[in-house]
């Protein structure tokens, strides 16, 4: 018997779409499925600890290998709500930033925005726990996934990472993709590429499991996250692997 494939995927609401296919699919017969938040999923897949996961995209190039095995992602082609650096104050009066710790591609992304296209002179703050309450007076923070819709209630200044990502590069994101970090059978990847594309073919009963009072899910899953994997999105993900890339041989 082949061993089971071993996927991770990121428990936020946004990837509910994403999972909604698997239960009863058949390629479930084929894989172990666990969860957790995108760093540390992230560093399973470099450990070999897991086959594929749903990580951000800052990871790869940490991979000795990686093959993208689904047509879907977590983009963003207009303003995604859920990755943002929220503040008191202005923009330009913001003197440190607490960075997320649950999404390497998110506080990347920040920083490219930061470094290239706000050109900021800000201290950046690693983060452990919870630091949304030390978001006050010109201390900033990039909070993502459910606790960024939450904190969008509280911070009189927000700006979304995505649609400033367009504003400056004229391209929409990607925020995490299905990745490999091995050659999977072309027969599992089909089977799993349909299973993950089940749920937006049925947002509204994706939205019916998923009771929220914060924000409206049915807006979220159909206007801010854009879930397929186009050329375009391919094309944003390669320019920011190109900033990644150029960060790390400065």
């Amino acid at each position: 018997m082949e061993r089971k494939v071993k996927v991770a995927a990121v428990s936020y609401l946004n990837t509910k779409p994403l999972l909604y296919g698997f239960r009863n699919h058949p390629v479930m017969e084929r894989m172990e499925l666990s969860m957790d938040y995108p760093a540390k999923i992230a560093q399973q897949l470099v450990d070999g600890e897991v086959d594929v996961a749903l990580v951000p995209v800052a990871i790869i190039p940490k991979l000795k290998e990686y093959h993208i095995i689904a047509d879907y992602c977590i983009g963003a082609e207009a303003p995604v709500a859920s990755v943002c650096l929220y503040s008191d104050v202005p923009l330009h009066d913001i003197k440190r930033i607490y960075l997320d710790y649950q999404s390497r591609t998110s506080v990347a992304l920040l920083k490219v925005l930061v470094r290239e296209y706000w050109k900021l002179d800000v201290e950046f703050v690693a983060t452990s726990g919870d630091y949304e309450s030390n978001i006050k007076g010109t201390d900033a923070g990039l909070v993502i996934g459910d606790r960024a819709l939450k904190q969008r209630k509280i911070s009189p200044f927000i700006y979304d990472l995505a649609e400033h990502w367009m504003r400056f590069t004229s391209l929409p994101f990607v925020f995490a993709a299905w990745i490999a970090n091995k050659e999977l059978p072309a027969d599992f990847i089909a089977e799993f590429n349909n299973a993950t594309g089940i749920g937006l073919q049925n947002i509204p009963a994706v939205v019916a499991e998923n009771p929220y009072d914060v924000y409206d899910l049915t807006t979220y899953y159909v206007q801010n996250i854009s879930y397929p994997l186009t050329p375009a999105k391919r094309q944003g993900m390669q320019k920011f692997l190109g900033y990644l890339l150029a960060e790390q041989q400065s």
